[in-house]
């Protein structure tokens, strides 16, 4: 499937590099984590949709558990 000559795979990954990079803008760290783990979960999509790419896939699920974990955590 494509759109605009562009595949369906590479579109997911442009949008996670997109949502990945405006996580770094966020001055919120909770925000930050919050859209990282979004860029995250695309990136693990994305590893899939290359015939599971398992270094994307690893890494990303490592993320993603990280964000999870201190996000998970109550202030003291």
């Amino acid at each position: 499937m494509e759109f605009l000559g562009v595949a369906l795979t590479e579109w997911v990954g442009y949008l996670a590099s997109a949502v990945l990079l405006v996580s770094f803008t966020m001055k919120d760290i909770r925000k930050l984590r919050l859209v990282n783990s979004a860029g995250a979960v695309l990136f693990v999509v994305y590893g899939f949709m290359l015939s599971t790419s398992w270094p994307i896939v690893i890494t990303n699920v490592a993320i993603l558990g990280i964000n999870i974990y201190y996000l998970s955590k109550k202030k003291k």
